[in-house]
């Protein structure tokens, strides 16, 4: 559904985007996460034709985003950053208006406005004008005007930005079950929505595609193990000697006092044995030794920290 080739963007002497190539296939969730400034968002604005890049080439349902914009237009639905709304209308009259704009025939207005207000939870505040509905009911109204024209593929920026935890699940739901029949692309700072809403990522840093595969995928060949470990004693000198113990490449006190985080290379159970036989012989008390995997926010800072 989605191709992209070679894509870059300058803006003056910056570069926003570094010849990054992927592609969607159809009813895939793609979460496409990256720090600010990443270039997240300028390769959504050049894939919903908002600009054009400066080389390179991006094909959405097989048209070209530059000679083919009206075109692919329509086949897209789009929520940015800031949701672009009409406070003054009320939400029947906005969803009716967003749907004369994509050209949905008059025969079908009720309908998709009937569709999209019951897939978005709407029905309730349809009367209401725009500007007096919460957060969490403006971004189900710009999720509902994205849709309104039942387009194939749905291009998410930041759809969970503000909003409280029972809103942020509420829309993570929301878009679970528009992924059963549309290709999602999904923008967040909000790891744990991609993890639970995303069959697969794309990491992008500095405008350079630096990950790309399923969740598993990506903590498998970007992350590492690591062992937590809560002992009492001087820290420095824990951390010196934890530090030389085989199979331990680096060792560094934890948020939680008393906890130190050990990244390992190799079998996780042996390192496990060597670093208690460590605290034995050191006499240290201990209160926990367990075994991490890497999260999703692991790979993330592991990939995006820029060198000292």
């Amino acid at each position: 559904m989605i191709e992209v080739e070679e894509l870059t963007k300058r803006y003056g002497d910056k570069r926003a985007l570094n010849a990054i190539s992927f592609e969607v296939p159809q009813n895939q969730v793609l979460g496409f996460i990256g720090p600010n400034g990443a270039g997240k968002t300028t390769t959504m604005k050049i894939l919903t034709c908002y600009i054009a890049p400066t080389s390179g080439s991006a094909k959405v349902a097989g048209l070209d985003v530059g000679r083919s914009s009206l075109e692919v237009r329509q086949r897209i639905g789009y929520l940015p950053e800031d949701t672009p709304l009409y406070h003054e209308m009320t939400v029947l009259e906005f969803l009716r208006f967003t749907a004369t704009l994509r050209r949905v025939e008059k025969s079908r207005l009720d309908g998709r406005t009937r569709a999209v207000a019951e897939v978005c939870g709407l029905f309730e505040v349809m009367a209401e004008p725009v500007g007096q509905l919460s957060k969490g009911y403006r971004q189900r109204v710009g999720l509902a005007q994205a849709m309104i024209h039942d387009p194939p593929i749905l291009i998410l920026d930041e759809p969970t930005s503000g909003l409280d935890p029972n809103q942020i699940v509420e829309i993570r739901e929301l878009i679970k079950a528009a992924g059963q029949e549309k290709t999602v692309i999904l923008s967040s700072h909000i790891l744990p929505i991609v993890e639970a809403t995303c069959s697969r990522v794309i990491l992008i840093h500095r405008g350079s595609l630096v990950a790309d595969g399923s969740i598993d995928e990506v903590i498998q060949a970007h992350g590492r193990t690591s062992l937590a470990v809560r002992i009492d004693g001087d820290a420095e000198e824990i951390v010196d000697r934890l530090s030389g113990v085989d199979g331990v490449s680096g060792c560094a006190p934890s948020e939680e006092e008393g906890e130190y985080r050990l990244q390992i290379d190799g079998d996780g159970d042996a390192v496990a044995r060597e670093v208690h036989a460590c605290v034995r012989d050191n006499g240290w008390p201990m209160a926990r030794l367990e075994q991490r995997s890497a999260s999703l926010e692991d790979v993330f800072r592991k990939l995006t920290r820029d060198p000292a």
